[in-house]
């Protein structure tokens, strides 16, 4: 038996533009992605316009892991905020602050990369959407 645990962002319309974010800022690669356009038409429910290009579903993998989103349905409620946390962890302090460096773009920084006493080099970060990640790197202090 395989479990996995598979962070899934839900947004605001703005999926694809997170896809492509992550995509830069992590060396991402889209394994799937699906507007609700792109899905079979229900007769009984016709979508509205302003739906087509919203993601339905996508998958990117990073690294060895893989990320999910959706965007929210046009009208529904969302919500923002630090309900997620994403660990970010490699073996390598300059991939560390090459993921934390791209995250900070338009984000806040809430704890600088630093090395600690578990890290050599551990730091945390709110990305522009609103996400909130943990950049780890694993290994001894020098």
């Amino acid at each position: 038996m395989s479990v996995r645990l598979i962070p899934y962002l839900v947004m605001d319309g703005n999926a694809k533009e997170a896809i492509q974010f992550y995509q830069n800022a992590l060396d991402a690669q889209v394994l799937f992605s699906q507007s609700f356009g792109e899905m079979p038409e229900n007769p009984d429910f016709p979508l509205p316009a302003d739906a087509k290009d919203r993601i339905s579903h996508a998958t990117i993998k990073v690294g060895e892991t893989e990320l999910m989103f959706s965007d929210t349905f046009p009208g529904q409620p969302h919500q923002t905020g630090s309900q997620v946390t994403i660990c970010v962890t490699t073996d390598d302090a300059e991939q560390a602050r090459k993921f934390f460096d791209a995250l900070s773009d338009n984000g806040q920084v809430t704890m600088p990369l630093q090395e600690t006493f578990f890290s050599p080099a551990y730091g945390n970060v709110i990305d522009k959407f609103g996400v909130h990640f943990q950049i780890f790197t694993e290994g001894k202090q020098h």
